[in-house]
């Protein structure tokens, strides 16, 4: 269940959003001025911030320079157009002057909600036991975390992608030459050697292949 946080000083509107919320199957979280708000994320992260500006204590315009990796869709009655370019400045994903239609801001909170699942989807990368998570550069192996240097992860990342293909090794170091500038020709065997054996002693098994005459490649593996 998604997690929405009103964040509003006005009662009966707060009160009006949570009952729409709670209807349409979201878990409601509220605070009643930025400070509370910050204090409130900081024991539990919402998926999506529905924030007022006029705020008391700290405005929203400052709660969102705060909280840039949670997506904030702006309820305000302001309506200058100036206003609304600084906001998606600050990090808004949407904006919707009060009074606004209802089913309309649900319909928007589905859109963003929706990319941002998409967006996750996307910078997930599974091939058997083997996971990387490229936003938080976390990779496990059979569920046991590995500690990959920047020049090992950037070849995994391209393995992967390629999952099953054979990548010459040209290939690979034209395609990592901007994470990794330092990783030259005679090196490369090196750094996949290190990355095979870090694989290979958790899961006893091993990921990465020569292909003779080729390069290298990331055998596919049923988990």
């Amino acid at each position: 269940m998604k997690i929405i946080a009103i964040v509003d000083d006005d009662i009966p509107i707060g009160d009006m959003l949570e009952e729409l919320l709670k209807k349409n199957g979201y878990e409601v979280i509220r605070a009643y001025s930025g400070t509370e708000a910050l204090l409130l994320f900081e024991q539990q992260r919402p998926d999506l911030v529905l924030l007022d500006l006029m705020l008391p204590g700290l405005p929203g315009e400052e709660v969102m320079l705060k909280i840039q990796a949670i997506p904030v869709i702006v309820l305000s009655a302001k309506v200058d157009v100036r206003d609304k370019v600084n906001l998606f400045k600050r990090g808004a994903v949407d904006y919707m002057t009060k009074p606004f239609d209802t089913e309309e801001l649900l319909a928007r909170m589905e859109v963003r909600l929706r990319r941002d699942r998409s967006d996750s989807e996307q910078s997930l990368l599974s091939t058997g036991d083997l996971r990387m998570d490229m936003v938080s550069r976390e990779i496990t192996v059979c569920n046991e975390p590995v500690h990959l240097t920047k020049t090992e992860f950037a070849i995994l990342k391209l393995l992967m992608n390629n999952a099953g293909s054979a990548i010459a090794k040209t290939v690979i170091l034209d395609r990592i030459c901007e994470d990794t500038p330092d990783c030259t020709d005679s090196s490369l065997k090196q750094h996949i050697s290190n990355l095979r054996k870090k694989l290979k002693d958790i899961s006893g098994e091993d990921y990465i292949e020569a292909v003779w005459g080729i390069g290298f490649k990331l055998v596919v593996k049923e988990s």
